[in-house]
């Protein structure tokens, strides 16, 4: 195997595969990266057994051939190369020589690349086209509502179901539930899978987000293939039967209310410096018949009074949240205003546009409301 290729382009495709690397293993060569060369071709594959990704490095084919590198001294070494052409090239003693302006390195810790652990292919029947963007805007407002619990392994994925023409992603954390709908354009085989949390997190880190640029997603009853540019990244689903929210979606709700979102947000930022998460503090939100909504915090930090105006319709309320839920909603939702939705200070609070293409409930927190 001899290849060259610009620094900058070995980084960039290294960044990617690298997500892939397994980091707590008793096999050493799931602890490696593939660089696996053919005529035109040279691709770098990363493989945990969980998550896998493969994707095409730019350079020039010199000779053919493959090899498994350690994925650590590989990465922390090109780093620290100038920013140049780079020549690799595998020993017959399964070596890597790396050369670049006046360095020349000998990496021992490689292994043939015939160990290597291939990735799982998957049939190609059953998928849907998103753009990047719009890829990356869902799992960025819904994954921050998983949890990180292992011992419900449901929770730390999110639902894709596609039905009807339309993919639905839900995530939840016992806390709080997250949801967006995305219409689809053409035909989609109906599909409900959950996706593990951490495969998204690293997709989302790997797409550019471009709007005309397409990712394709093909799903099987086992795995999930996401593809783009020039990468693959397949992954395990997790198993069981996701959780049923619709009935918690369906709350008929006797308070509404319209808010500025920066406002709203720039309020619970300032409450939460007074509220420590070990304390289990909640923000008390007053909601009355003269639009005003009235924020108060007590805490061993300090104490705090607000009040914004808003658009209420309905009962009056006294309710309680943890606001970092909350901020958590508002930081991800673009429009300017948002509407809550309310029927008591013991139900859940959701805030939902009018097309539904986002809804997130919010259990609050218990609390005595003559105290306040």
């Amino acid at each position: 195997m001899k290849i060259k290729c610009k620094r900058s382009n070995l980084m960039k495709s290294l960044n990617i595969v690298s997500k892939a690397v397994s980091t707590k293993t008793t096999m050493p060569i799931l602890e490696c990266i593939l660089i696996d060369v053919y005529a035109d071709c040279i691709k770098l594959v990363a493989n945990d057994l969980e998550l896998g990704i493969e994707t095409t490095l730019e350079g020039d084919v010199l000779e053919i051939g493959k090899i498994a590198v350690e994925a650590k001294e590989f990465n922390e070494y090109i780093k620290r190369l100038p920013d140049s052409e780079i020549l690799l090239e595998s020993t017959p003693d399964t070596k890597l020589r790396i050369k670049c302006e006046r360095s020349d390195l000998e990496l021992l810790a490689c292994k043939p690349g015939d160990e290597f652990t291939d990735l799982p292919v998957v049939e190609k029947s059953k998928s849907i086209t998103v753009s990047q963007f719009t890829l990356k805007q869902v799992i960025n407002q819904t994954i921050f509502s998983i949890s990180d619990n292992e011992n419900n392994k449901l929770m730390t994925g999110e639902l894709f179901e596609v039905k009807d023409g339309k993919l639905t992603v839900v995530s939840l954390d016992g806390h709080r539930i997250s949801m967006r709908n995305i219409e689809l354009s053409g035909n989609a085989d109906n599909v409900k899978v959950v996706v593990p949390g951490k495969t998204l997190n690293d997709i989302s880190r790997i797409l550019s987000g471009g709007i005309d640029d397409m990712v394709n997603i093909y799903f099987t009853d086992r795995n999930i293939l996401f593809e783009f540019d020039k990468t693959m990244v397949v992954s395990r689903l997790l198993e069981g039967e996701y959780f049923k929210i619709i009935q918690m979606l369906s709350i008929d709700h006797k308070i509404s209310v319209k808010v500025n979102n920066k406002d709203f947000l720039s309020t619970l930022d300032r409450a939460s410096i007074f509220i420590r998460e070990s304390d289990k503090k909640p923000i008390v939100i007053s909601i009355k018949d003269d639009n005003n909504m009235y924020f108060k915090v007590n805490s061993q930090v300090g104490n705090m009074n607000e009040t914004l105006d808003v658009d209420k319709k309905g009962d009056d309320i006294i309710i309680g949240f943890n606001p970092r839920f909350l901020m958590d909603v508002l930081k991800v939702v673009d429009d300017e205003e948002i509407c809550m939705y309310m029927r008591d200070a013991k139900s859940p609070c959701i805030i939902k546009d009018e097309d539904e293409s986002y809804v997130y409930v919010i259990l609050p927190v218990n609390i005595n409301a003559s105290a306040y």
